[in-house]
């Protein structure tokens, strides 16, 4: 960003400087602690943010804290709470306790706080000691947005006494509006359904906001937990920033959802976006990271004019948690260390109960390029539970097949985000490690035809590949790892030499990347029937995989839970790669592709042949794969 400073003493009339300070996506990162691996380290955390966010509001006269959501999941903690602690009445819930503790002024909701159900949610948020808004979430939709009634209040208007230059008083009212991804009641719909519905985005701003202006905002920040794209849809995009910024009426804005920063040069040359000075359609607008890797400042120079206040300045940056690893850790605020105490007593407990024990090693190094053993572990795991609820009905004869992704591959969260399980004891935090959500089972009933479907859409996880190609990056980056499934059951090849099919393309003959699709050794007709054991999200159609599917069976236990039993009631445990699914040789093609550096000793597992590169720039280790 600039070094530019803020405008002082241009005007005659009143400046004011006030401070807007963002965290956003902490995900229950409450204390520096990695419960997957159960040990502490020093990188992030709601402790740390809180340490750092103290010194920013010294810094200045007037300052407002604001959360913008996906801060009650996230962790083994947020398991333990959910399944062991309630939250009960008269206990209040470790992040909430924490954000009290810190003095938030408002904060808005993001997807993952549904994944518990709305009860919990609700329990959750009456211990809060400050608003919660959001104007895009409701119980009830009218026809028009006037007829709403929402989960939580839309806005709330924040009065507050605020000194100028001079240290006179002044009178602000600050609107705070919030917004969620309207794909909430799609991704959750297990949860949600029959109690929640949501508005698009724009659509609700462009109501609420001339409402908060009639009802004396003079200022109106938007918390959006809600990311940065130039090509969403226009109605309920996911990522609607930037047309938000564009309705009239919002003077700056909070967002997260995506867990990069801004401003960023990742989001340079998107039209609309100033990467450098933090704006979206010309005005102020900051992303925090996520996990209390950083917090969000936008620091606003208001003018009061005779016709009310004005931004005449602004300067927006992101301000790191941890500066630099030869930097000392910011010490942890005891005031969330306090906060945090009773639920990481427990939750330690809780991860560290002995569930089985293991006898080889589990990893996701290349759950990206191979189905992987850990994969083949929870897929078993789903097939034999949907095997068994449906053993005394007519679905009994059905092939049932388990549809499988791994979750931690690196991606935007860094080279440290891979699963990894060494052989001994296997604790309940391992199998935390290995399917990190909450997700519940279902099974979905599909035709040969829809499994290829299903396959194809997975498969555009990949880059299209030229025969004799030399090193390509492998991996679309921004294809979610957790969207790309295995299907457990089948085998099948995929060709890199033919470009993905689109959502609304048919596979046919010599289209698409799935060839050779078989069941037990022959190929799959598209007319008959398999049952496919998955998780809510993705029976829900999310990622766009399954559209309509019928859901003939649907589990309230989180697929972990089944997981649990599953290894609980075994032996010592030594799952082997299962046999799933090649690429398409392409002799003479190489592909590259990022994984954690530790890697280099597990080379051999890879069924093709592979060279280690080096580490690249960003600490992740590049690996070459010969097609």
């Amino acid at each position: 960003m600039t070094n530019r400073s803020l405008i002082s003493g241009r005007s005659d009339a009143p400046l004011v400087q006030l401070r807007v300070l963002e965290t956003t996506d902490l995900h229950l990162n409450l204390l520096p602690f990695d419960y997957y691996t159960n040990r502490p380290h020093d990188s992030f955390s709601l402790a740390q943010a809180a340490t750092l966010i103290a010194q920013l509001r010294k810094e200045v006269s007037n300052s407002l804290l604001f959360d913008n959501g996906d801060f009650l999941q996230g962790t083994p903690m947020g398991d333990y709470v959910a399944q062991n602690v309630g939250p009960r009445p008269g206990e209040i819930h470790p992040a909430i306790a924490a954000m009290n503790a810190i003095g938030y002024d408002a904060a808005t909701l993001g997807n993952h706080e549904f994944n518990y159900g709305l009860p919990f949610l609700q329990a959750a948020l009456a211990e809060a000691a400050f608003p919660l808004v959001c104007a895009n979430v409701l119980t009830h939709a009218g026809v028009t947005p006037s007829e709403d009634i929402p989960l939580v209040a839309p806005y709330r208007i924040l009065d507050r006494q605020v000194l100028d230059e001079a240290g006179r008083p002044h009178p602000l009212r600050i609107g705070v509006i919030g917004f969620a991804p309207p794909q909430i009641d799609t991704w959750d719909k297990a949860q949600l359904q029959g109690c929640i519905v949501t508005r698009d985005i724009v659509q609700s701003a462009r109501f609420w906001v001339p409402e908060m202006k009639r009802a004396g905002a003079d200022i109106v920040l938007a918390l959006c937990h809600s990311g940065i794209a130039a090509d969403q849809p226009e109605h309920r995009a996911e990522d609607a920033a930037l047309p938000l910024a564009a309705v009239a009426g919002i003077d700056a804005l909070l967002i997260g959802h995506s867990h990069l920063t801004f401003p960023s040069p990742c989001f340079a040359g998107v039209a609309g976006v100033d990467a450098e000075l933090g704006t979206l359609a010309g005005k102020p607008a900051v992303m925090a990271g996520s996990g209390g890797s950083h917090v969000g400042v936008i620091d606003l120079v208001l003018e009061r004019l005779r016709c009310g206040w004005r931004i005449a300045d602004y300067l927006v940056r992101v301000a790191p948690v941890r500066q630099a690893p030869q930097h000392p850790p910011l010490a942890q605020h005891p005031a969330v260390v306090a906060a945090a105490a009773p639920a990481h007593a427990g939750t330690l407990a809780y991860i560290r109960e002995p569930v089985g024990l293991l006898k080889v090693p589990l990893h996701s190094y290349f759950a990206s390029v191979m189905a992987t053993p850990a994969l083949g572990l929870v897929g078993e795991a789903q097939r034999e539970d949907v095997e068994a609820a449906l053993a005394d009905t007519e679905l009994a004869l059905l092939p049932v097949l388990s549809a499988v992704s791994t979750f931690k591959a690196g991606g935007r969260s860094g080279p440290g985000y891979f699963s990894h399980i060494s052989p001994g004891t296997l604790a309940l935090r391992s199998l935390s490690d290995i399917y990190t959500y909450p997700n519940t089972l279902q099974a979905v009933r599909v035709t040969g035809a829809g499994l290829r479907r299903w396959l194809e859409r997975s498969a555009a996880f990949f880059r299209t590949i030229s025969p004799g190609a030399r090193d390509i990056p492998l991996i679309e980056p921004d294809f979610p790892c957790y969207n790309f499934d295995t299907i457990l059951g089948l085998t099948y090849d995929i060709d890199l030499s033919r470009p993905p099919l689109d959502d609304q393309e048919a596979p046919g003959a010599g289209t698409g990347r799935i060839t050779n699709l078989r069941y037990r050794g022959r190929l799959v007709s598209p007319s008959e029937q398999f049952i496919v054991a998955t998780n809510d999200y993705r029976a829900a159609g999310s990622g766009g995989i399954l559209n309509d599917a019928e859901v003939i069976y649907s589990s309230r236990r989180p697929v972990r839970d089944i997981l649990r039993g599953h290894v609980t009631a075994r032996g010592p445990l030594a799952p082997a790669a299962p046999k799933v699914w090649r690429f398409r040789p392409m002799p003479g093609a190489t592909v590259t592709f990022r994984t954690s550096p530790q890697a280099v000793h597990h080379l051999g597992e890879l069924p093709l042949v592979a060279e280690y590169l080096g580490e690249n720039d960003d600490g992740f280790a590049e690996v070459r794969l010969h097609l």
